[in-house]
């Protein structure tokens, strides 16, 4: 199968890019070939291309952007992802769509659920909620709600921390943030796996097991060898932020599970193989 991948060269495109070429021919697209935020690019290279499907992870990701410059927030995320699946829809590519956590408003205290209604409080998880409306206009559609992610080849949340320790310095993160983490890799794999044999829908998506990022980075430390007591947790207030973080955003993996299939593996697992990678 010919898949094209939007935003290849980001931190969850190169994790699509490097599952999916196990098994097929992957075309990865960066801003370079097709700005999304143009409908006659975006085209244009699909129409050359001819994919079976469009894995769609490219946008704008960053809260505090999206909170400083709504109207580019709407016009990447949302307009932009208009045009890819009005030019998918024109190849007759499926299109699995990557979207986020920040679609709930995190104060259910309990995993949220496919068949929880979206309550974004932010200009990114409004961005991306409307995004997934554009998406779900073609029948031959995916939407796969992934939290924090790490992995290889680009600066992350964890790889940042790592690397401020091991320069000697502290890492500073909000204590009061609990949710899941994501392995980009493991989750393309499990991408791959369901666009291939499951249903078309939503589904969230992140390795097993919940935790604080707190959390996340103390345990990425000591994996790395070096001083978890250099990871220093704070209230989310003293940092500061343009956007305020979801206190709570576990997500209950049920779709995949009623789809018959395995979970990802535990974040504690795959955050173990990838800081190995980190400091090298």
């Amino acid at each position: 199968m010919r898949v094209a991948i939007t935003g290849a060269a980001g931190l969850f495109g190169q994790g699509l890019v490097a599952a999916f070429s196990t098994r097929h021919e992957v075309v990865p697209l960066t801003r370079t070939d097709a700005d999304i935020t143009n409908a006659e690019a975006v085209l244009a290279v699909l129409e050359r291309v001819r994919p079976e499907l469009v894995v769609h992870p490219a946008g704008i990701p960053d809260l505090d952007i999206c909170e400083a410059d709504p109207a580019r927030g709407f016009l990447v995320n949302c307009q932009g992802t208009r045009n890819v699946v009005e030019a998918a829809r024109r190849v007759g590519a499926g299109i699995p769509y990557i979207s986020t956590d920040a679609v709930f408003d995190g104060k259910k205290l309990a995993p949220y659920l496919e068949t929880d209604e979206p309550r974004p409080l932010t200009v990114y998880g409004k961005t991306k909620l409307q995004a997934e409306q554009a998406v779900k206009t073609w029948a031959k559609h995916w939407i796969f709600r992934v939290p924090v992610l790490f992995g290889p080849g680009k600066t992350n949340f964890v790889e940042k921390g790592l690397r401020k320790i091991a320069s000697g310095g502290e890492y500073v993160v909000g204590n009061e943030q609990w949710g899941c983490a994501t392995h980009t890799v493991d989750a393309g794999m499990k991408i791959m796996e369901v666009v291939e044999k499951g249903p078309c829908g939503l589904y969230h998506l992140s390795n097993q097991g919940s935790c604080s990022r707190f959390e996340l980075a103390r345990l990425a430390a000591q994996l790395a060898g070096l001083d978890p007591e250099k990871v220093v947790g704070v209230p989310d207030a003293m940092l500061r932020r343009r956007t305020p973080r979801l206190r709570y955003a576990v997500m209950e993996m049920g779709a995949l599970r009623q789809a018959g299939f395995a979970l990802p593996r535990p974040w504690q697992e795959s955050l173990a193989d990838y800081v190995r990678t980190v400091l090298k």
